[in-house]
């Protein structure tokens, strides 16, 4: 996004490299390095990290892009003010389902920030045990939301659904002009799968949804022209328990491959044809 917030996507296009062209990334030495897949991040908590900066700047090293989703509207200010620093970096606007029954009333502010913003995530339900007690405060959130995205003409959105899948789709259904639908980490059943599929959502996958049986049937299922690559660092953890990373996401690439029977060089220009689709959608 340049200083008129207008979206340049040449900056946060992914590409497979030949060895001959390169997505401009920030700094000339990332521009002349050959043979290397330039990816996106499409859900990762940026500012959550001890040291956001460094996590972003190794992220472009290894030719990643970054989606900085954010948990609450209040935190739009600081986390977006890295993207003026890091154009790998975009900012997506969010309220966390998580949050959204003591931070309901920063719906306001989410409003007051929506045209600013051309993603917006985290935002969704949560129906794990932890949190079913607030679910129907996190619907009318999620209404709410979902309703501003219409009134702006549609946004890209990172959606959350653990434990909450049909509710999730009820809502989608409800607001058919909020824009173009991104389920990340899905885990709803094969049903939520189809139904999702059927409304036209995409999905955000990651190594550490892959690391389980469930993950990988899922994706199986999954279009292969709408899913996108994801870190959910720094909650999600690699097979080491360290917190994942974006410059990590390419270690979804194999068991993807291994998956779809798909070579990695092949899967990865589907995966930038994907990626450069979805953010076009923003």
């Amino acid at each position: 996004m340049d200083r008129n917030g207008t979206l340049v996507a040449v900056r946060f296009q992914p590409a497979c490299t030949d060895g001959h062209a390169q997505p401009r990334l920030g700094r000339a030495s990332r521009a002349t390095r050959s043979s290397r897949r330039v990816l996106i991040d499409f859900h990762c908590h940026l500012d959550l990290y001890l040291d956001p900066s460094r996590v972003a700047e190794e992220a472009a090293d290894a030719g990643i892009g970054v989606l900085s989703v954010t948990t609450t509207p209040s935190a739009w200010p600081g986390t977006s003010a890295l993207a003026q620093t890091l154009p790998f970096v975009r900012t997506a606007l969010g309220l966390h389902p998580q949050l959204a029954v003591e931070r309901r009333r920063e719906l306001d502010l989410f409003n007051d920030y929506l045209p600013q913003a051309r993603f917006v995530g985290e935002v969704g339900l949560d129906g794990s045990r932890e949190h079913r007690a607030g679910l129907a405060t996190q619907v009318q959130v999620f209404d709410s939301i979902l309703a501003s995205c219409a009134r702006a003409s549609g946004r890209v959105l990172s959606v959350h659904s653990r434990g909450a899948a049909r509710d999730v789709l009820d809502a989608l259904r409800r607001h058919p002009d909020s824009g173009t639908w991104v389920l990340h980490w899905f885990s709803g059943s094969v049903a939520d799968l189809r139904r999702a599929i059927d409304m036209g959502c995409w999905f955000s996958v990651g190594p550490a949804m892959l690391r389980g049986a469930k993950g990988r049937m899922l994706l199986g299922l999954m279009p292969r022209d709408r899913v996108v690559l994801e870190s959910d660092g720094p909650f999600a953890v690699s097979d080491t328990g360290s917190p994942l990373e974006p410059r990590q996401i390419e270690s979804a690439l194999d068991p993807t491959s291994s998956v779809w029977t798909v070579p990695t060089d092949e899967l990865c220009d589907m995966i930038r044809a994907n990626t450069s689709q979805l953010v076009n959608l923003s």
